[in-house]
């Protein structure tokens, strides 16, 4: 039996919501530095965060940033992915927190609502974000593995329409009472998840997202102050927690990540 409608969540987007980039493509050079890329793929990451930040994540942008993506770790040790975002998380992440967010987020968790998380970067990256801001659920891509490793096809894909099933899904399950939940994003792929909630608000919204808040009368957020997160939010110390917080910190869903769930994606 589905629990009663009782509780409250708030659902973020990640990227360009909560933090001022693409969380995946900000570990580009740790991935390089660990000897899983090359220094001709930091730049094409490199390139795709400067493109991704300049015109929006509009659908065929965010197509081409997940083939580049889920081709570049075709074969990668998930292990080994893991400690490198444990190893390096603070210094990737501590800049690019949106301080104005985490007000939110702890306004919200005063209030008695959950946070969520959506967002369509993988389950190894948001989950250690999520943690870290003290979110009580993640919905995140997940990479299939096999033996360890990943093998480049997509096993859910956190993007678009998914993300509200994802929310409903979510509600059913926890007894969220999406009349009195509240939504924030900063991209038009995440329309279907803003419709799904009662208090949807667009941040830093794309040119497209922009003229449906207007259109909706959906209040509209400006973040534009990156904070250190250890000075807003008490950090947990050393590798071997952020480690364990890699391996299924934040979860939702059964721990959803980098890709689709009803079909498989090259």
């Amino acid at each position: 039996m589905p629990a009663p409608a009782t509780r409250t969540a708030a659902f973020f987007d990640l990227d360009k919501t909560i933090i001022a980039k693409s969380s995946t493509l900000a570990f580009s050079k740790p991935f390089q530095a660990g000897g899983l890329i090359s220094r001709g793929a930091v730049l094409r990451s490199a390139y795709a965060q400067f493109v991704y930040l300049v015109g929006g994540a509009d659908h065929d942008q965010m197509e081409k940033m997940r083939a580049f993506m889920s081709q570049l770790c075709a074969g990668w040790d998930v292990a080994t992915v893991r400690e490198i975002v444990a190893d390096t998380l603070h210094n990737v992440v501590d800049p690019l927190v949106y301080d104005e967010a985490v007000s939110l987020i702890e306004e919200h968790h005063l209030a008695g609502r959950d946070v969520v998380i959506v967002s369509t970067s993988g389950i190894e990256v948001v989950g250690p974000i999520g943690a870290m801001l003290g979110a009580d659920r993640v919905v995140a891509t997940r990479l299939e593995i096999v033996d360890g490793h990943y093998t480049g096809e997509i096993e859910y894909y956190a993007y678009g329409e998914e993300k509200a099933v994802a929310v409903r899904a979510l509600a059913a399950e926890t007894g969220y009472d999406l009349d009195r939940c509240f939504g924030y994003s900063d991209s038009i792929t995440d329309v279907p998840m803003l419709d799904a909630v009662g208090h949807p608000h667009a941040v830093n919204p794309d040119k497209d997202l922009r003229r449906v808040a207007a259109e909706r009368r959906w209040p509209v957020l400006v973040f534009d102050k990156p904070v250190a997160l250890r000075r807003r939010v008490p950090l947990p110390g050393g590798r071997p927690a952020l480690a364990a917080l890699g391996l299924g910190g934040a979860t939702a869903l059964g721990g959803l990540a980098w890709a689709a769930a009803r079909r498989r994606r090259p």
